[in-house]
């Protein structure tokens, strides 16, 4: 199991672009999980169902499951937040995991940079970004594409992604 991020600011189309990435590698034959990352409250679940209501009433977990999915939530009830490695641990085992946000955390990125966001780079300051995907001319050695390249961001993915063990063993010497 390999592991790449897709990191940026708010507003760089990082979703977009993941929701043009996966089919590309989909249709390629890999098994492609995501982890996102959320900075604020969210809801999976419609409020008033039984899930909702499970979870309001203070269950830790509620586990849904139908004959087309299952979903696991956790409510942290003030713990810390999980880091990257715990929640990789939680995954069942695919080809490539997608790691989108989580920009602070140690994993190889690749960064999604838009202009129009008027946002800075990210890569001159963290190590981890290993490529950029981007919409303007970058002056940088590492390996960039545009936006809408689809097939060289993917494969500038597949490239960089590192195994399981790796990003666990880093995020455990640095966390």
């Amino acid at each position: 199991m390999k592991v790449i991020g897709l990191a940026g600011w708010s507003g760089a189309g990082k979703t977009t672009l993941l929701t043009r990435v996966i089919p590309h590698l989909t249709e390629r034959g890999l098994r492609v999980s995501v982890i996102k990352h959320a900075h604020h409250a969210f809801d999976v679940d419609i409020p008033g169902k039984d899930s909702w209501r499970h979870r309001e009433a203070g269950a830790a977990e509620v586990l849904v499951s139908s004959t087309r999915r299952w979903a696991l939530m956790h409510e942290l009830r003030g713990a810390d937040e999980p880091r990257l490695p715990e929640l990789l641990a939680k995954l069942a085992r695919v080809d490539l995991v997608i790691i989108e946000g989580f920009k602070r955390e140690p994993h190889r990125k690749i960064e999604v940079h838009r202009a129009a966001n008027g946002k800075p780079l990210l890569f001159p300051d963290d190590p981890g970004v290993v490529g950029i995907a981007t919409d303007t001319a970058v002056e940088t050695t590492l390996p960039t594409a545009h936006l809408d390249d689809i097939e060289a961001i993917a494969a500038m993915m597949q490239r960089s992604a590192i195994s399981v063990e790796d990003v666990l063993a880093k995020s455990f010497s640095e966390g």
